[in-house]
């Protein structure tokens, strides 16, 4: 099958399927995940400020013995570009060859382990928050926040909701995390009143 061929196939089974949580922030083009777990590792890809933005079933690499379609192409703030493979492709796929091969023409390539999508809160944290991130926030709330932020330095979830006049308090704040103006500890525990907001200085 020719490589146009196979990424058509590969993209036309990827959007009938739909994974949660819906919303994506830094995905280029459309949105096909080839399973749950390449839809968990785009969470994290998502809120890693370290990432740029993300295409999902680039075109891929012809690799010794056929054609690889990764789960993911991502270009990293720095403008380097590598392709991710979500951990349940782990018996499928010869992940050295398909490094080489990717080496081959200058990028990097990761089959990315399930402890780190899996392990702690994290994962948790960032679903809870993508759900609304279709959400804005109020022009009045925004300011009211940052100003006391700047005043106080940080406030706890539940100090920081209470700011919240013309926006929904979960949906304002929550929106505000995902682009990247107020920061919360994702790693740490479970999202909850205690939770520090702190204002991200750029």
């Amino acid at each position: 099958m020719e490589r146009s061929s196979i990424v058509a196939a590969a993209r036309s089974r990827g959007a009938v399927q739909v994974y949660f949580p819906v919303c994506t922030l830094k995905c280029s083009g459309p949105r096909l995940f080839r399973s749950q777990v390449a839809r968990d590792l785009a969470c994290i890809l998502d809120l890693n400020p370290a990432v740029a933005s993300w295409t999902c079933m680039p075109p891929g690499l012809d690799v010794a013995g056929g054609h690889h379609l990764p789960d993911f192409e991502v270009l990293n703030a720095d403008r380097r570009r590598w392709f991710a493979d979500a951990p349940d492709r782990a018996d499928t796929i010869d992940s050295a060859k398909v490094a080489e091969t990717a080496a081959a023409e200058g990028l990097g390539y990761r089959l990315v382990d399930a402890e780190e999508i899996y392990s702690g809160p994290r994962l948790r944290n960032i679903k809870d928050l993508l759900r609304y991130g279709d959400h804005t926030t109020s022009l009045g709330d925004r300011i009211r926040l940052l100003s006391v932020l700047d005043e106080e330095g940080s406030l706890t979830f539940a100090e920081a909701l209470r700011l919240f006049h013309e926006s929904k308090p979960i949906a304002g704040l929550a929106a505000m995390i995902l682009r990247e103006m107020v920061e919360v500890d994702l790693d740490e525990q479970l999202l909850g009143p205690g939770t520090l907001v702190r204002r991200i200085r750029r």
